[in-house]
């Protein structure tokens, strides 16, 4: 039987954190695929095993710790080229005794964000995206000009947004650029991250990330920003999905899951749907379109990462 007709390889891993924010990893061993990568701890799920039962196995198999509880963070489908897998990764709170190497694997303790993706196995990448990534991704609203533009970012980052796309399509490229410039210090110190809509040159020129318009993901051959800049996507079906995994995007945005304004002509895509979806992506995925900050536990049950929007996301209902 082929690899491609057999069913995939399930596997469980686990993200454990210590009391400084720092995670645990695991380095495979020489004569193992990803040789010397770094990896979430964790082994294959057995015939008739749910996946947290599987994880305290495979952890007191590996570390010789206990584990009580467990949660799921993301589950990544991932083709190799020589076998699929099915990734679940899952947040560990406590857990009993010192993770020790039992199977002669180095382990070390790294802050999610000084953890550089490409010393990873690719199917381990986007937990640890899902780990960095803040839950609220909030849009820019068509502005008059960069005042407007700054209060606007200033207003969402009080209100606790983490992650702010600056999207003026009405504007010139040169006009954002210079509006972004101006808020870039101002975000980091808050600790938010900034994206260009669409604009590669830009983010490249201004050490921003980007949000890659769901136009240019058939054109771009390969991911266009360095690891350490994040990396969006507009997505609206499954193909569009795939290709922003393929070209090593960090997370995208699937839209719309219900009508919206903006988008009057759009077919909604709805949760069972954006669930269907979902569960297919390898990347973490943002719900956007007719949702509210407030639908996070909803979309958190169809399998998003997160909630985004533009017009009245922060509002109440």
């Amino acid at each position: 039987m082929s690899g491609e007709s057999s069913p995939p390889l399930h596997v469980v891993a686990g993200v454990l954190a210590d009391a400084a924010g720092r995670v645990l990893l695991a380095q495979r061993p020489p004569g193992r695929d990803f040789a010397g990568l770094w990896e979430f701890p964790g082994g294959k799920v057995e015939p008739g095993e749910d996946a947290h039962a599987a994880l305290a196995r495979e952890l007191h198999e590996e570390l010789g710790i206990a584990i009580a509880a467990s949660a799921p963070l993301i589950r990544v489908p991932w083709r190799y080229p020589h076998r699929r897998i099915v990734l679940e990764v899952r947040r560990v709170a406590a857990w009993q005794g010192t993770p020790q190497p039992h199977d002669a694997q180095a382990l070390a303790w790294a802050q999610p964000a000084a953890v550089d993706p490409t010393t990873m196995p690719p199917a381990d990448r986007p937990a640890l995206a899902a780990l960095r990534l803040p839950p609220l991704l909030a849009i820019s609203p068509p502005l008059d000009d960069a005042a407007t533009l700054l209060a606007w970012a200033q207003g969402v980052v009080r209100r606790g947004v983490r992650l702010l796309q600056l999207r003026q399509p009405q504007w010139a490229a040169g006009k954002l650029r210079e509006a972004a410039a101006a808020l870039r210090a101002e975000a980091q110190a808050a600790g938010a991250t900034l994206l260009l809509n669409g604009d590669i040159g830009g983010a490249l020129a201004l050490d921003l990330g980007v949000h890659l318009r769901s136009g240019q993901l058939a054109s771009l051959r390969e991911r266009p920003l360095p690891a350490r800049l994040w990396v969006g996507a507009s997505c609206h079906d499954a193909g569009e999905l795939e290709r922003a995994a393929v070209l090593g995007c960090d997370f995208a945005l699937l839209a719309p899951v219900a009508a919206t304004p903006t988008h009057p002509q759009a077919m909604p895509l709805g949760w069972p749907r954006f669930a269907a979806l979902a569960a297919g992506a390898a990347l973490p995925i943002y719900a956007l379109g007719g949702v509210r900050a407030g639908d996070l536990p909803r979309a958190r049950a169809a399998g998003a990462h997160g909630v985004a929007g533009i017009r009245g996301f922060l509002d109440p209902p």
